[in-house]
């Protein structure tokens, strides 16, 4: 296969994922968006990050997430990698919840066939970390939103973790989107007016 980024089939690929990505990303941050039933918006939401984590298999992201560790306030690029690719994990190895703020997971859960995967991997680097602060500034609507991602206390047994505790349903997976849609842009020509910041930080 040829070196030349992108090549033929790449294209393909990335035409339908941002495409179907963009297009989730102008739905989700609609505030109609909000008023949709749980199952709806869980539904949508969970489909915008497959289409990330598959993006992220193409190896110039790579470089980016790479990049970003350097470059960007700490824990940025493990969020924009690690983080939502583990919240695409739990959604899709644990198909039984119906809204957001339904999906839990333990350590007994996580490890029922085989311990050591990529969600028991993250939660034990994870566990214990302090809250990392976010802003981010929506340019139509003139708004910023302020939040915060938290880690687990314990990863231990069957004590449940809980999606919504790390990530709250509205602002956090609003903060999701508008991250991950700012990692996909460096891959196109246009710029983006959603932008993310550390609220600890200055840039």
């Amino acid at each position: 296969m040829s070196e030349l980024r992108p090549n033929e089939s790449e294209v393909a690929f990335m035409n339908l994922a941002y495409n179907s990505f963009y297009d989730l990303f102008d739905e989700v941050m609609d505030d109609s968006f909000w008023d949709k039933d749980a199952w709806y918006r869980f539904s949508r939401v969970t489909n915008g990050f497959a289409i990330y984590s598959e993006v992220l298999n193409y190896k110039p992201m790579k470089w980016v997430i790479e990049h970003m560790k350097t470059a960007r306030p700490p824990m940025e690029a493990e969020i924009g990698s690690e983080l939502f690719k583990f919240i695409r994990n739990v959604i899709a190895h644990f198909p039984f919840f119906s809204s957001w703020d339904d999906v839990w997971i333990s350590k007994d859960l996580v490890n029922w066939y085989r311990e050591g995967q990529s969600i028991d991997k993250f939660l034990s680097t994870c566990v214990g970390r302090p809250p990392v602060k976010y802003r981010f500034w929506e340019a139509a609507k003139k708004r910023m939103t302020y939040l915060s991602i938290t880690f687990p206390i314990q990863y231990d047994g069957d004590a449940r973790i809980y999606l919504k505790d790390l990530v709250n349903e509205k602002d956090g997976i609003r903060f999701c989107f508008v991250l991950m849609k700012q990692i996909m842009n460096t891959q196109v020509d246009h710029g983006n007016k959603d932008e993310v910041s550390g609220h600890n930080n200055r840039f």
